[in-house]
């Protein structure tokens, strides 16, 4: 007798093996790409013949989200809150953020008043949650314009909208303080104010170099004009590498670990400092240093730290010590 495949049937529908699983990945790669009415309309399809897992039904009502399908948004996620605590909190911040756009402002205010009684939000969570209590305070006491126009239906993202006139005029700490605001965001809708803050031409090379990792964690494909180290090279986030990922910190990375690999506090102290400099330096890496005089000069600038008084490259001493300047937040 002849095995037979396992095949379902809903209603009169007939599901071949994998069908469901192929259709939820055609929706998730569709929002993932901001064709969120395309995406909606196949999940709403597929979760018609199948119950949704949690990672699918939590990128669905977030794609709900964007095209102000509130409602619909609200139910699914109640239904993604019923079943495990693996995505809880994730799915809740975007629950009470739907609530307030629905103006349920004593809803949000009694849950997460909840929350913080039971003591249950994660420790890396408690500042986030504390901000949104704040906003909904501030949207249901209707303090200001600005927020009355967020409870008229603003988009999540637009919370963090950027001016950038009034970005620049704040201090290096402020600055990146909404740097950090925005990570976990879809910046996309914010893009012309990113560009405009990215090449303002007194930008700090710190920030402006977080701004662009930004984009190029959410592929985001831009022509940016980038001027840092006496340098201007025009880039495309999507086409970039990670600093940790690019080809000199690979190979300057390898040499350190070949040259302290019997010395752990000082292979510590100098992995450190070089992932900070791959930062400020992004996407310009050492410039034209060569990178085995780059790991040695690391290892000589740490050392001196430990009163180990050598011969070194004092060029490249110089140029680590203005990167550690940049990055040294205690003198900005």
């Amino acid at each position: 007798m002849k095995n037979k495949k396992n095949i379902k049937k809903h209603g009169n529908v007939v599901l071949f093996p994998g069908t469901t699983e192929r259709l939820l990945d055609e929706a998730r790669e569709l929002a993932e790409n901001n064709h969120y009415v395309q995406a909606n309309e196949l999940f709403d399809k597929v979760f018609k013949l199948t119950p949704g897992d949690e990672t699918s039904l939590s990128v669905y009502a977030y794609s709900l989200y964007e095209t102000k399908n509130f409602n619909k948004a609200k139910e699914i996620c109640e239904e993604i809150l019923t079943l495990g605590p693996s995505m809880y909190f994730e799915v809740m911040e975007l629950y009470l953020t739907i609530c307030m756009q629905l103006r349920q402002y004593k809803q949000v205010e009694k849950i997460i008043a909840s929350l913080f009684e039971e003591d249950v939000i994660p420790l890396d969570q408690v500042e986030k949650f504390q901000r949104l209590k704040k906003l909904n305070a501030d949207i249901a006491g209707n303090q200001n314009a600005q927020l009355e126009e967020f409870a008229e239906g603003t988009s999540f993202e637009e919370m963090f909208e950027l001016d950038g006139a009034a970005f620049m005029q704040k201090s290096f700490p402020a600055q990146l303080v909404i740097v950090h605001e925005l990570e976990g965001k879809n910046v996309r809708p914010m893009l012309a104010e990113l560009k405009w803050i990215i090449e303002h031409d007194e930008i700090h090379p710190f920030v402006q170099s977080l701004l662009l990792i930004l984009l190029v964690e959410q592929d985001v494909s831009e022509s940016l004009t980038i001027s840092k180290l006496n340098r201007t090279e025009t880039v495309n986030p999507s086409q970039l590498e990670l600093p940790m990922e690019m080809p000199q910190f690979q190979v300057i990375y390898q040499h350190i670990l070949n040259r302290l690999e019997q010395e752990p506090s000082t292979l510590d102290l100098v992995q450190s400092l070089l992932a900070k400099h791959a930062i400020v330096t992004y996407p310009f890496e050492w410039l034209d240093y060569d990178s085995e005089d780059v790991a040695i000069s690391y290892i000589d600038f740490v050392k001196t730290m430990f009163g180990e008084i050598q011969e070194m490259d004092y060029e490249l001493i110089d140029f680590i010590q203005g990167l550690e300047a940049l990055v040294n937040l205690t003198d900005m």
